[in-house]
């Protein structure tokens, strides 16, 4: 059995992959009351190919983080790097996913993932966009919903759909807020196998918000516990121990499954305890 004292080990923070990184970031917002600060000191080096889960109290600057990583917005002070370059905005070597699946509701679901390939590939024939289109689609399996409208198909599509466009451009940093925190608990475990395995296949960095710690553990290298906001930091980052391909009947069944649960549950509920999380 793994000790708790080497799933906790510091993070690296001079490791040869520096991918992703983070470093020193704060987000302050000026009010008529004084500076808000939404994020202060955060530090964090992801290696490529790794998936990362952040978990943290509503308003620990979850959202916050993944924005600058987009590049939807700039931190106050620090820096976000990937592969050694500042994050200045938006790019195509990063896509995001979103909760409410973001769908353009007057296009067709093959619609939908296009826009997303022609605006990367401009150069490429149309034959060529189609045919990652449809390669993209097949992999989330929805080839038979193609020609549906998001109107005409469940949560559990959208979010297949969102996926799909996501990875149809190849994003180098696959970036997903809180992706299936709106769907039923059997159409969640199904899109978390899909995930596990496309990631498995394509190996693109993952680094994803959840509120589910059952969710993190069965699909994280690292999980990333956020202190309360405001002036929230990183308090402490879990290295998941069980080996990959995962089967999750087989981890729920091993007792270093519940100790990291618990761990994680105490250091949410116990030792960060916010009483007006939802």
């Amino acid at each position: 059995m793994t000790s708790l004292q080497t799933v906790l080990k510091p993070q690296p923070t001079g490791t040869a992959n520096n991918f992703l990184v983070i470093k020193e970031l704060s987000k302050v917002y000026p009010t008529p009351k004084g500076n808000f600060v939404v994020l202060d000191g955060v530090n964090l080096t992801i290696a490529e190919g790794e998936f990362i889960c952040l978990i943290g109290h509503s308003g620990c600057g979850k959202s916050t983080l993944l924005n600058m990583v987009s590049g939807f917005n700039q931190p106050t002070t620090g820096s976000v790097t990937l592969n050694g370059k500042p994050i200045k905005g938006p790019g195509p070597d990063r896509m995001m996913v979103f909760q409410n699946y973001a769908l353009l509701p007057w296009l067709t679901v093959f619609e939908n993932v296009y826009l997303a390939v022609d605006s990367v590939y401009p150069d490429k024939s149309v034959a060529e966009k189609r045919e990652i289109v449809r390669e993209h689609l097949a992999m989330v399996g929805l080839s038979e919903a193609a020609e549906k409208q998001p109107t005409q198909i469940s949560g559990g599509m959208k979010q297949r759909v969102a996926i799909a466009r996501a990875l149809s451009i190849r994003p180098e940093l696959l970036i997903l807020d809180e992706p299936f925190g709106a769907l039923d608990a059997i159409t969640k475990e199904e899109l978390q196998e899909e995930l596990l395995k496309i990631w498995q296949d394509h190996r693109c960095t993952v680094l994803m918000i959840t509120h589910d710690i059952d969710e993190a553990l069965f699909l994280a290298d690292r999980l990333v516990m956020m202190t309360n906001g405001p002036a929230a930091k990183i308090g402490e980052v879990m290295t998941i121990p069980f080996p990959r391909p995962r089967d999750r009947t087989r981890i729920m069944e091993d007792p270093e499954y519940y100790e990291l649960r618990n761990y994680a549950l105490d250091f949410l509920y116990n030792r960060f305890a916010h009483d007006d999380d939802a």
